[in-house]
């Protein structure tokens, strides 16, 4: 489709875009006359764009097929390639004196000091005035299009001829020396004789090359497959094997008839053989998931925006001219990002809430990642770096009351609770004992006491009469009399204090009582447990450790000084709405 060269205009609007259709169509048809390019030749409207259209670099504004056609033969340049011409060549023997505006570092005219290809001297030819180099040749050759891009473009193939003269006369020299050494030595064997003459006549290098060796390695290599090719050395007829035979066939995936189709015709299996499996994690995706990998992506966002921007009015077209999409797309997202970080501050200098978008990292939100992490049967780390224990909101690790473990560092099966490590202690917040508890708490357990019953009484009476019987020893070796060493076990044991017939003596009830309102009268008036607890006496206050035991007017003064209703709860009750 001829139309007016529009890569120059921009971006048309929708009713531009429109007519441009319309009169396109009518030149097709033949209503509308054709266009005319810039020498008055009408242009065939069946042409289609991507020829009528100029590339970029050759785009003058107007319709034209002027880059279609071969330049005039007056226009194109003189150089050829069988032309040669001077390259790297020097005019003439050098100069012996330094010439004004020449190079500062050799002292040739033909170019700058920092175009110079010399070796940069300690100090230039323009101080010293030595060592100055000759010019060089300088040619203008108007070269052509392939002349431009010609490696070769003016090189004299004698001088390759001059290179290989100079090989083959080191060579020679080799062989000579080689061939002379071998005359001096001494010998007599003719093996070693017939074999240089066999050499000289044949004209091979066995002496001092290693043509051969190179030559054997050559071909042993050609004789060798290339992995993923078949190549015949003799024919040099190269077969390519679509799929390397080590790997897994296609077809042999999923052995499933119903799953994804193979063709055995291209090799090319389109769907996942395994449609369960993630396209990450299997081996094979099928050829489809390549689309959508690599540069691929990029191809069909490229392609759509080149659609969308056609679609819009704008001349782009992805085929004809890649290059041009290219920058526009890059244009786009460019003027995209710039426009969507705008809003972006427009809007949060407005509303705010910046402080929102910093967002945690998604490793802390969920607390995975894809660290590796071995572990050993005893849950020690093995391989990789071990992962931080999870922390609580309550207070962890903290020892109360002389404990060396936490709570909840016990499991007592008999009861079912939980306690302390340290001392098996299943009270919380008691006061440790440490090893002492743990054995008291076994002693006390009911399979210790079923094994180890308590005492009986009778057991108990034998060893308290035991114990008495020592003591009555002890005071039968002061020298006491024995008769009423046997009559106060008896009555001890059968008599206690404050039970059976009581006779109490008068004077010392008067002495004990005057001295219980005494005591009471020092301490505040308080009995034991009545008393504040900063008024309390301290155990056995106002005895001391030589005094003699309770006597029957003791007890008696104590009962007598006690306050009256002490033991009855009721006993200060008073009711108050009768």
């Amino acid at each position: 489709m001829a139309t007016a060269n529009t890569s120059a205009v921009g971006k048309l609007s929708r009713e531009e875009f429109r007519r441009q259709k319309d009169l396109d169509a009518a030149r097709k048809a033949g209503t509308a006359p054709a266009a005319l390019d810039e020498e008055g030749k009408a242009i065939n409207p069946h042409i289609p764009q991507y020829i009528s259209q100029a590339p970029w670099y050759l785009d003058t504004g107007k319709p034209s097929l002027a880059h279609q056609r071969r330049p005039v033969a007056g226009d194109e340049p003189s150089s050829t390639l069988d032309e040669p011409f001077a390259r790297g060549q020097k005019a003439g023997p050098a100069a012996t004196k330094y010439r004004k505006g020449a190079c500062e570092n050799c002292g040739a005219m033909t170019h700058k000091r920092q175009d110079c290809l010399e070796r940069p001297r300690k100090k230039g030819a323009k101080f010293t005035g030595k060592d100055i180099q000759a010019d060089e040749i300088i040619q203008d050759v108007k070269a052509g299009y392939a002349a431009k891009r010609d490696r070769w473009s003016g090189y004299d193939p004698a001088e390759h001829k001059r290179i290989y003269d100079e090989y083959a006369a080191i060579e020679e020299a080799r062989q000579k020396l080689r061939e002379e050494e071998i005359d001096n030595q001494t010998t007599t064997d003719l093996a070693a004789v017939r074999k240089v003459a066999k050499a000289k006549t044949r004209g091979d290098d066995e002496f001092g090359s290693s043509d051969e060796e190179d030559e054997d390695e050559d071909k042993y290599a050609d004789a060798a497959d290339a992995v993923g090719q078949k190549m015949d050395t003799k024919t040099r007829i190269t077969v390519r094997n679509l799929r390397i035979r080590e790997d897994t066939a296609k077809y042999l995936r999923n052995l499933d008839p119903e799953s994804a189709y193979y063709d055995p015709k291209t090799r090319s299996m389109r769907e996942a053989p395994d449609k369960n499996v993630p396209a990450e994690e299997a081996l094979f995706a099928g050829d489809n998931f390549l689309r959508h990998t690599g540069e691929a992506v990029d191809v069909e966002k490229l392609q759509l925006f080149a659609w969308q921007s056609a679609a819009r009015g704008n001349d782009v077209h992805l085929h004809a001219n890649p290059t041009a999409g290219e920058i526009l797309h890059q244009e786009y997202k460019e003027k995209k990002e710039k426009l969507k970080d705008t809003n972006k501050v427009g809007i949060l200098a407005k509303y705010g809430g910046a402080e929102y978008l910093q967002r945690v990292s998604k490793e802390l939100l969920t607390g995975q990642t894809e660290e590796y992490v071995e572990y050993s049967r005893t849950g020690q780390v093995v391989k990789g770096r071990e992962r931080v224990k999870h922390r609580s909101k309550y207070a962890e690790d903290v020892l109360i009351n002389n404990h060396t473990a936490v709570w909840g560092s016990f499991y007592d099966l008999t009861t079912g609770t939980w306690g302390y490590g340290c001392c098996h202690s299943t009270m919380h917040a008691s006061y440790c004992a440490g090893e002492a508890a743990i054995a008291a708490a076994e002693a006390s357990s009911a399979q210790n006491l079923l094994v180890h019953p308590p005492p009986s009484d009778r057991e108990r009476e034998k060893q308290s009469r035991s114990m008495m019987e020592q003591h009555l020893e002890r005071i039968s070796r002061k020298g006491k009399d024995k008769e009423r060493d046997l009559e106060e076990p008896s009555s001890l044991a059968k008599k206690h204090l404050g039970e059976g017939d009581i006779h109490l003596d008068k004077d010392k009830l008067a002495d004990a009582i005057k001295a219980e309102r005494e005591k009471k009268r020092k301490v505040g008036r308080y009995d034991d447990d009545e008393a504040p607890p900063g008024k309390r006496k301290k155990y056995q206050d106002g005895f001391s450790s030589s005094n003699q035991e309770v006597t029957e007017e003791e007890l008696e003064a104590y009962r007598m000084n006690r306050r009256a209703g002490f033991d009855d709860p009721m006993f200060g009750y008073v009711d108050k709405e009768a």
